[in-house]
C-alpha cells in the first residue's frame, strides 16, 4: 500500500482498518470516504452551491433558444422550470450514495460496472466536463475580451493566429480567464464551497438590481412577454408544439446531466442526507425557473432600450456607461469562475484520480481537466457546431443517460443502498466480477447509447448522413430518457437474483443514513 500524501484526507475508518486489502490502482488519499471531520456542507451550502452554478451565462440564454423557437416567455420559463424539477430526481437518488458512505462518483460507479470497468463510466463524464469545462472557460475570456474593448473605447485585437482562428488579444484574454480559475484548482475542493457560499447571495442582488435597471430605463418590461406562442392556431408554426417542447425539455435536462451523475462528489462532504436533499430541492429547480424569468424579462425591455432582443448579458454589459461597465465585468467574471470550477471542475478531477489513482490525486486531475481544455480549442467547437446548444446537450444527455440508469437500479434495486465499502476498493473482492468488469452494466449502457447514435449523426452531421429515418431522429429528442429507461430495464434483468450474492461481504460498512 502506497503512502498517502500529507495534504490527502485520512481514509474511512471502515477502508482503513482493512487498507492491507485495499488495491494501490484503487485508492488514494482523495479517493477514499470521507471522515466526519471532513462533513462540513449543512443545506446552505448545496443551496448556494446550486445558485452559483444556476446564474451562468449558458443558462441565461437558454431561454433564448426555447422563446426564438416559438415559445412564449411563459412556455419557455415553465419548460426550464420542468426539465430541472426532472434532473433534481437522479440529482437526489444518486447524491444519497455520496453522503452515506462518503465516496465520489468515480468509486460508487465500481459497484455497478465494476472495479475496473468503472473506468468506462468516468471517462465518459470526465470528457464531457472537460469540453463544458474549455467552452465555459472561452466565454469567461470573451467577456474580458469584450468589455475590455468597451473601456478603451475602440476594439482591440488584431489579425487572426494562423492555426487558432482567433487573434492574440482573444487568446490571451482565454488564458488569462483560464489563470484566475487555476488558483482554486491548487486550492481544492473547499476553497470552491467557500467562493460558491460568498457569490451567491451577490448574483440574487445583481438579479434584481438589473431587473430595476431595465424596469427604470424601459420604462416597463417590454413587449416579449406579452408576444403569444408561434404554436397557437394561425401561428407560424401552428400545432408543432410538441415537435419542439420534446427536444427542448430533452436538452435542458441534458444541461445538468452530468452534474446528476457526479453530484456525490459534493454530497460525501454533506452533514446529513437532510443537508442534502433539503439544499438540492431548494438551489436547483427554483433559481433556475426564476433565472429564466429574469432572462426573459430583461430581453423584453432591451426591445424597447436598444431596438432589438438581446439575449447575450455579455453583449447587454458592453452598452452600459461608466463605472456600469466595470461592475459589469466583474459580476460576470465572478460568476463564471464558480460556475465552470463547481460544475466542470471537481467531477473530472475525482475521475482522472480512479484512472490512476498512485499517479493521480484530485488536485492532478484538475490540473488534466485544466490542460485539456485548453488542447480542445472550445471556440473551435462554437464555431463548427451548428445549434450546438442542442446538438451539445442532447448529445451527451444520449451517453450520460444510460450510466445514471445502471447506477441508480445497481444502487436502490440491486443493493437496496448496500454497500460492502472496502469491497469497492480491492480487486479481489465481490465488484471484481470478471476480470474487474461487470457484463451487464456495459450491455446496458451499450443498450441505451445505440438508438441514438443515428440521431446523433443527423443532428451533428446531416450533410454526411442525411438518410437517417424519421423514427430514429424522433427518438433522438427523447435521448435522455429513452437512454435512462433502456439502460435501466436491461440492467435490472440481466442483475435480477444478484441482489445479495456475496452473503456478509454484502452487510454495509460504517456510514450516514
Amino acid at each position: 500500500m502506497s503512502q498517502v500524501p500529507a495534504d490527502q484526507p485520512a481514509a474511512h475508518p471502515a477502508v482503513a482498518a482493512s487498507a492491507h486489502g485495499a488495491h494501490p490502482d484503487l485508492w488514494n488519499g482523495d479517493l477514499a470516504p470521507t471522515i466526519l471531520a471532513q462533513r462540513t456542507w449543512r443545506w446552505y451550502h448545496f443551496a448556494a452551491l446550486w445558485v452559483g452554478m444556476v446564474m451562468c451565462i449558458p443558462a441565461y440564454t437558454l431561454s433564448a433558444s426555447l422563446v426564438e423557437g416559438g415559445m412564449s416567455a411563459y412556455q419557455a420559463v415553465f419548460t426550464v422550470f420542468l426539465a430541472n424539477a426532472i434532473v433534481l430526481l437522479p440529482m437526489l437518488a444518486i447524491g444519497h450514495a455520496g453522503t452515506k458512505y462518503g465516496i465520489p462518483y468515480a468509486v460508487l460507479a465500481r459497484a455497478a460496472f465494476g472495479t475496473r470497468g468503472a473506468r468506462l463510466p468516468a471517462l465518459m463524464r470526465a470528457i464531457v466536463a472537460c469540453g463544458w469545462y474549455g467552452i465555459q472557460t472561452w466565454f469567461g475570456g470573451s467577456m474580458i475580451y469584450t468589455l475590455l474593448g468597451v473601456l478603451a473605447g475602440h476594439p482591440i485585437g488584431g489579425d487572426k493566429i494562423g492555426g487558432l482562428g482567433i487573434n492574440g488579444a482573444q487568446f490571451g484574454c482565454f488564458l488569462a480567464f483560464w489563470a484566475v480559475q487555476f488558483y482554486f484548482i491548487v486550492h481544492g475542493i473547499d476553497s470552491i464551497r467557500k467562493l460558491e457560499t460568498w457569490t451567491a447571495p451577490l448574483k440574487i442582488a445583481i438579479c434584481f438590481v438589473l431587473l430595476g435597471w431595465v424596469y427604470q430605463k424601459a420604462g416597463g418590461f417590454g413587449p416579449l412577454l406579452d408576444k403569444p406562442s408561434a404554436f397557437v392556431a394561425g401561428g407560424a408554426k401552428a400545432g408543432q408544439f410538441w415537435t419542439t417542447f420534446w427536444p427542448s425539455l430533452t436538452a435542458m435536462v441534458g444541461f445538468w446531466a452530468t452534474l446528476a451523475l457526479n453530484i456525490p462528489d459534493f454530497t460525501r462532504f454533506a452533514r446529513s442526507q437532510r443537508d442534502q436533499v433539503l439544499g438540492q430541492s431548494i438551489g436547483l429547480p427554483v433559481p433556475m425557473g426564476l433565472l429564466a424569468a429574469l432572462a426573459v424579462i430583461v430581453t423584453s425591455a432591451t426591445v424597447v432600450l436598444y431596438g432589438k432582443a438581446l439575449w447575450d448579458p455579455v453583449d447587454l454589459a458592453s452598452r452600459m456607461t461608466g463605472a456600469a461597465v466595470l461592475v459589469a465585468l466583474i459580476v460576470l467574471l465572478a460568476d463564471q469562475v464558480s460556475v465552470n470550477l463547481a460544475a466542470n471542475l471537481v467531477g473530472p478531477a475525482y475521475d482522472f484520480s480512479a484512472l490512476a489513482p498512485r499517479a493521480i490525486s484530485y488536485r492532478t486531475g484538475g490540473y488534466i481537466t485544466a490542460g485539456i481544455a485548453i488542447l480542445m480549442m472550445p471556440w473551435k467547437i462554437l464555431e463548427s457546431t451548428q445549434g450546438y446548444i442542442f446538438t451539445w446537450l442532447i448529445g451527451y444527455s444520449a451517453l450520460l443517460g444510460p450510466i445514471a440508469g445502471v447506477l441508480i437500479v445497481d444502487y436502490y434495486l440491486i443493493r437496496r443502498t448496500e454497500l460492502a465499502l472496502d469491497q469497492l476498493y480491492r480487486d479481489d473482492g465481490i465488484y471484481g466480477y470478471v476480470r474487474g468488469w461487470n457484463p451487464a452494466a456495459v450491455v446496458a449502457f451499450l443498450a441505451g447509447v445505440l438508438p441514438n447514435i443515428p440521431g446523433f449523426l443527423n443532428a451533428a452531421f446531416p450533410e454526411s448522413f442525411p438518410d437517417v429515418g424519421t423514427g430514429l431522429k424522433t427518438l433522438y429528442t427523447y435521448a435522455w430518457f429513452v437512454g435512462i429507461a433502456i439502460s435501466a430495464v436491461v440492467y435490472g434483468l440481466m442483475m435480477k437474483g444478484r441482489a445479495r450474492e456475496g452473503g456478509a461481504a454484502l452487510r454495509p460498512a460504517r456510514s450516514i443514513d
